[in-house]
């Protein structure tokens, strides 16, 4: 059974749960595109805060693209997962190849959805990270450390729904973690969706212009 019809009416229940930071200049809320896009933009909406994107792309193992030996963020912030590299045993040459690749298509993304509008600065800002839901959540963990570098007041995390174990792990990463419904078992993000077609660029754009008009009090 479906929790949300949509990403936008994840984006409405999601934002009842962050009541707190509503009409907030010091809150700035950071979506994981493509997905987390259309939740968010409906939290901003709500609560009158700022918001802009954050990419992040993972760095596949090679032969084993979904498994994650890192991630590299915006401004080439690059996270490790060292188990898996041990694991696997895989040299410095083969992250950095990994992470040029990446990074082409991190900045591409980042000339799409951005065009001349400049980077937030969220130093001593409340971060508020926003996707369409958490699996393993090795995407969200990477964005967790990149924000982390640049000096953020807090950073929380918050998504429509999520794997239970994965909710929790963040607990200890982050100063808050939000998930509306962590479902057992949890099969995946998109079998509590009604609606999970993929978000497009075009959309996203769309988005991030009406997101950019919105002026917290």
């Amino acid at each position: 059974m479906s929790l949300f019809n949509d990403r936008a009416d994840a984006g409405k229940k999601l934002a009842k749960k962050l009541s707190e930071y509503a009409n907030r200049s010091d809150v700035i809320i950071l979506a994981l595109p493509r997905g987390g896009v259309p939740v968010a933009f409906e939290v901003a909406k709500e609560l009158n805060v700022k918001m802009d994107v954050f990419i992040v792309r993972k760095l596949g193992v090679p032969g084993n693209e979904e498994l994650a030996m890192g991630a590299i963020a915006s401004d080439n912030t690059r996270v490790l997962n060292e188990d898996v590299i041990r694991s696997f045993q895989i040299p410095q040459s083969v992250i950095d190849e990994v992470a040029v690749n990446e990074l082409r298509e991190l900045e591409r993304r980042e000339r799409l959805y951005r065009g001349n509008r400049p980077k937030p600065d969220i130093s001593g800002s409340t971060v508020i990270l926003i996707d369409d839901g958490l699996a393993t959540g090795a995407t969200m963990r990477a964005a967790a450390a990149a924000v982390k570098t640049k000096n953020p007041a807090k950073i929380v995390i918050a998504v429509p729904t999520a794997a239970s174990d994965t909710c929790s792990a963040f607990e200890n990463e982050v100063d808050k973690t939000i998930c509306v419904a962590t479902p057992e078992p949890f099969y995946g993000v998109g079998a509590w969706y009604e609606d999970f077609s993929q978000t497009t660029d075009k959309e996203v754009c769309e988005l991030l212009n009406k997101a950019a008009k919105i002026k917290p009090k």
